[in-house]
C-alpha cells in the first residue's frame, strides 16, 4: 500500500530527491577525484532552474522533475528562461516510492559548453481551471513530454551529461 504522505508531504520529498540527487553527483565526483565543486540553490524558481552545479570549469543550471516509479506523469513544464542560463538542462529523476532509490534518470540538455536545446512550441497550461473552467495558457512555460527525453542509467552517466568524460570519468 502506497504512503499517503507522498502526496501530503510532496514537497519535502521534492527536497529529500533534490539532496538525494546533490549527494549522489557530488559522490561521484569525489570518487574520481574533482573536489572542486560549487553547489548552489535557487531560492526559488523563478528562473527555471533549481541549482546550479558547477566542476572543472562547468557551469550548470539544472532544472530537477521528479516523478514516482509507476506514476503515469507523460510531461513536464519547463520554463523558456532556462534557455537563457548557461549549460541549462533538465533532470527528471524517478525514484522509488518506497526505498527512493533513484533511477531511471531522464536528461534534457545540450553537451557542456552548449545551450539548452529547443523547448518547442507546446505551451504549457495551468493544471486548474480558472473561475471560467478554463484552463489558460502559461505564455513563458513550455511542456515537454518523456520522449524529448534520453534515459540515463545511472548517476554516472548523469555526471557525464553534466560535464563531460573529462570529468566525470
Amino acid at each position: 500500500m502506497r504512503d499517503p504522505t507522498h502526496s501530503t508531504a510532496s514537497t519535502a520529498r521534492e527536497k529529500l530527491i533534490e539532496h538525494l540527487f546533490v549527494g549522489e553527483v557530488l559522490k561521484h565526483l569525489w570518487i574520481v577525484g574533482h573536489r572542486d565543486v560549487e553547489v548552489l540553490r535557487a531560492e526559488f524558481d523563478a528562473r527555471g532552474y533549481d541549482l546550479v552545479i558547477e566542476a572543472g570549469g562547468v557551469m550548470r543550471h539544472i532544472q530537477l522533475k521528479s516523478a514516482a516509479s509507476g506514476a503515469k506523469t507523460a510531461k513536464v513544464s519547463i520554463s523558456r528562461d532556462l534557455a537563457r542560463k548557461p549549460g541549462g538542462c533538465v533532470v527528471w529523476i524517478w525514484f522509488d516510492p518506497e526505498t527512493l532509490d533513484l533511477g531511471p534518470l531522464l536528461w534534457f540538455g545540450g553537451k557542456p559548453g552548449e545551450p539548452l536545446p529547443d523547448l518547442g512550441d507546446r505551451v504549457a497550461r495551468h493544471s486548474k481551471a480558472n473561475s471560467q473552467g478554463e484552463k489558460t495558457e502559461r505564455p513563458n512555460l513550455r511542456e515537454l513530454t518523456k520522449g524529448r527525453f534520453e534515459k540515463l542509467e545511472g548517476i554516472d552517466d548523469v555526471v557525464t551529461a553534466l560535464f563531460g568524460t573529462a570529468i566525470a570519468a
